[in-house]
């Protein structure tokens, strides 16, 4: 069968219906401010002093920014544990040992404990026996219309698993362990063929395909595929490997691990509770700020020729908060957090770990440049809210410049962080499905008022 294309005068008449439908509904979506506090609706799930609501109770991670004291939010060095171990104490170990780190960080998430030497390496070699992907699953999914979006093929490429799974809706623990096994291991796989194919596609370049390899950890592995002639240097490969280690988990309460975590609670599959928390992490408001953080540090170099002027950058940085340059949101992008205040520890380590690759590969202004932007941003942010908050720099306003320095396109900014994230999420979905036992139901109140009916004559 032929595919149906609409031509573009049916096209501009289903355009102006719509619009004619839009103005007609005006009203129909708006939400008088006043309501939220005369319901007392936690709006974000936050409270009134952003601190969020209480939601549930977890082991697999904590992010620590504040400590409440007579009802107030104290700042404080932020802190991130995984299984409670200090995030950033994993990362300065594996460095200092010269050894992969994700493989076993995504071990201590899924089982609770570091492993030994024997444990390590049978992870593995379950990891590398899963990497490859299902017969043909590249040509009959991925390159099958190909997304602009690598998300969303990522999305797509994850339900499909489902139906190459001989057990997709078994929820007995010991399945729950081996899907999430094979997920960490084929999303970067599934991520580096949808660039490609996006290469192919939308940019006119050779298609390249590479296969995984049995004896290369996930960061080697990622940039072998990704890269069209296969070579990566090992200093690559472990600035790599512990950019994955710091954004492998974050707790429970953030959007996307609550996202699957809500749709675990529904007793649904694997393949769409991560589905969906990937579809959540690639908005702007959670993990596609990376991307809106690279865009307006475009945008700042473009318009201020002498980064180091400090006066110019100030300048230009309260243009962007007023709305009058970058994008026009008024917002900085890569300071502040719902949680960090004094520090966020993920942007702490990124920096630490980018500063000496930055000035050796000739990104040392850009790198002055990010830094300035951390100092001068909370005061000008403050004064232009007049507030005065303890901000920090998120992980964001690093983690684009790390990967620049990889040759990591920006396309892939955002799959990155799906491909670490993977670890905590399965951990924290099988913790639900074994723990929790009843489906996530918030309240909303309708404030709409009762209609009669009316016949389509009298309308």
């Amino acid at each position: 069968m032929d595919n149906y294309q609409l031509s573009d005068s049916a096209e501009q008449d289903i355009n102006a219906s719509l619009r004619l439908f839009l103005e007609k509904a005006k009203g129909a979506y708006e939400i008088p401010p006043e309501s939220f506090d005369t319901y007392r609706v936690k709006r974000g799930l936050r409270e009134a002093d952003g601190s969020g609501v209480m939601a549930g109770v977890t082991k697999v991670g904590s992010a620590h920014g504040y400590i409440l004291y007579e009802g107030e939010k104290m700042p404080v060095e932020g802190k991130l544990t995984y299984r409670g171990y200090d995030m950033s104490e994993l990362v300065r170990h594996f460095a200092q040992e010269n050894r992969y780190g994700f493989e076993e960080t995504a071990f201590l998430l899924f089982f609770g404990h570091l492993p030994s030497e024997s444990e390590l390496k049978q992870f593995n070699d379950l990891l590398s026996e899963q990497r490859h992907l299902p017969p043909r699953f590249t040509e009959d999914v991925l390159l099958t219309v190909p997304s602009p979006s690598i998300m969303n093929k990522m999305q797509a490429g994850v339900l499909s698993l489902y139906s190459y799974d001989k057990d997709p809706d078994n929820t007995e623990l010991s399945n729950l362990f081996r899907q999430s096994l094979e997920l960490l291991a084929r999303l970067p796989v599934i991520a580096a063929h949808s660039y490609a194919i996006y290469l192919n596609r939308f940019k006119n370049k050779s298609l390249t395909l590479h296969n995984p390899r049995d004896d290369l950890s996930t960061a080697q592995n990622f940039l072998r595929i990704l890269r069209a002639n296969k070579s990566y240097t090992e200093e690559e490969a472990h600035l790599l490997d512990q950019c994955l280690v710091i954004h492998a988990e974050h707790g429970g309460g953030n959007c996307s691990t609550f996202a699957c975590r809500v749709l675990a609670s529904a007793g649904t599959d694997t393949y769409s509770a991560i589905s969906a928390a990937i579809g959540a992490l690639k908005g702007p408001r959670h993990g596609g700020a990376n991307i809106k953080v690279q865009e307006m540090f475009d945008d700042i170099k473009a318009h201020v020729p002498q980064t180091h002027d400090r006066d110019a950058v100030k300048d230009y940085l309260v243009k962007i908060l007023n709305g009058q340059a970058g994008d026009g949101s008024g917002l900085i992008y890569g300071m502040g957090h719902a949680v960090y205040t004094k520090s966020d520890p993920r942007a702490v380590m990124l920096k630490s770990c980018a500063k000496k690759l930055a000035y050796e590969k000739g990104y040392g202004d850009d790198f002055e440049l990010l830094e300035l932007i951390e100092e001068l941003s909370p005061d000008l942010i403050n004064a232009k809210h007049s507030t005065s908050v303890e901000m920090c720099a998120n992980v964001d306003l690093y983690s684009g410049l790390v990967y620049r320095m990889l040759g990591i396109p920006k396309e892939m900014y955002t799959p990155l962080f799906a491909i670490a994230r993977t670890a905590g999420w399965c951990a924290h979905r099988m913790e639900e499905f074994v723990t929790a036992k009843r489906i996530i139901r918030p309240a909303y109140k309708c404030i709409t008022k009762e209609k009669p009916y009316i016949p389509i004559e009298g309308r």
